[in-house]
């Protein structure tokens, strides 16, 4: 029984030719905290047959209320090995690149030179890296959307996909968009974002964060619905 294919659900949905899409894609996933690891799972347990993960972060203690990888048991390991395992587990067959590193604006041209990616899933929450991650794929043609703001939100319903430009009640998206501008870019880019007012009280000012000025209060299913929305959009469009 165990040799049953579990893609069976999947291929009655989409089609035998459709999932041999997914099986043949390659997908970059930048992120892999509470919105990027769901997408990246997803994207997994839809057959997706190569994955190239990103993120240089540790499991904390904070990442329990809403990222995939964090486990007690976990604490103080490499997100994108803990993932990885628990994707090999998933598909035994999925060839994965797991890159613990943080992208710069240095290493981010090689990273897309280097590999035929299919697609990108930008799940970035630092704006510098984020931008020019987002350039360089418009640069070379490759397909990219991105996660806008999930902290200090926790309306699903309001979640929406949208153009970049036409974004509203998002903090990271108005900085994405000035940034951008200021890189004299002005092109069409599909994000998910959503259009509920953030909490101010649920904002903290920090300086212990790497990368960061201030900390959002989360809940567990809002990163999550993010990252199934990436996915979606992904998946669609392989």
């Amino acid at each position: 029984m165990m040799e049953e294919n579990w893609k069976q659900r999947t291929e009655l949905l989409l089609g035998e030719e459709k999932a041999e899409r997914l099986s043949r894609a390659h997908v970059l996933v930048v992120g892999l905290g509470g919105v990027g690891a769901y997408a990246a799972e997803m994207l997994c347990r839809a057959g997706v047959g190569r994955l190239t993960l990103v993120d240089a972060d540790t499991v904390q203690p904070t990442n329990i209320n809403r990222q995939l990888p964090a486990l007690h048991s976990t604490i103080g390991q490499s997100k994108v090995e803990v993932l990885a395992a628990r994707f090999k587990d998933i598909n035994p067959e999925v060839e994965l690149r797991t890159l613990p590193v943080y992208l710069k604006d240095e290493n981010i041209p090689a990273l897309l030179d280097n590999n035929l990616f299919n697609f990108i899933v930008d799940a970035i929450d630092t704006i510098s890296p984020k931008c020019f991650l987002i350039s360089e794929a418009m640069k070379r043609h490759i397909k990219i959307i991105s996660s806008m703001g999930a902290g200090a939100k926790s309306d699903i319903t309001q979640v929406r996909f949208a153009n970049l430009w036409d974004t509203y009640h998002c903090g990271l998206s108005k900085a994405v968009r000035k940034r951008l501008q200021k890189m004299g870019i002005r092109r069409d880019l599909p994000v998910v974002f959503s259009t509920e007012q953030a909490d101010p009280k649920a904002v903290l000012l920090t300086e212990d964060e790497r990368n960061k000025k201030s900390t959002c209060g989360t809940v567990s299913y809002m990163p999550a619905v993010f990252g199934c929305y990436l996915a979606e959009y992904v998946i669609r469009r392989l």
